[in-house]
């Protein structure tokens, strides 16, 4: 199974159209929506993991969406856990959609699942502690 990460930003022509569920009826792909701001008429952007069987059907959507006027790219920083630095408060699992931040029961343990993080940044702005951060995907460094 392929899975990837994608950012995908509508420009208010095509805010209305009905593209994302076309990636399941035209190129039998899985899509969960891990964060989104669109509306009618208003350009918008939607964080998605898209699934399928190859990585040749990814990239036939990928093309499909790209074709209809959708920018399609990947996140540019990934966030990181300071497992030094973190107090185990929870103030991060609040905010986390994804629930890529959870509490492990009983040890009242924050953990953080990177594989599941959309990288909205919420957790970043809400820790007291700053544990939670930025790096730049391409080059490694932190960032914030």
């Amino acid at each position: 199974m392929y899975s990837k990460i994608v950012i995908l930003n509508f420009p208010q022509e095509v805010a209305q159209k009905a593209l994302v569920c076309q990636l399941t009826k035209k190129y039998d792909l899985l899509f969960n929506i891990l964060s989104a701001r669109i509306s009618n008429k208003k350009e918008g952007y939607m964080v998605l993991e898209i699934s399928s069987g190859t990585k040749a059907a990814f990239n036939k959507g990928v093309k499909f969406l790209k074709d209809q006027g959708v920018s399609v790219s990947g996140p540019e920083h990934q966030i990181y856990k300071d497992e030094e630095i973190c107090t185990h408060c929870g103030a991060c699992t609040a905010v986390c959609q994804t629930e890529a931040l959870y509490i492990k029961r009983p040890e009242m343990e924050v953990m953080f699942d990177k594989e599941r993080c959309s990288v909205c940044e919420l957790c970043v702005v809400t820790c007291p502690a700053r544990a939670m951060g930025l790096f730049s995907a391409e080059a490694q460094e932190v960032v914030a």
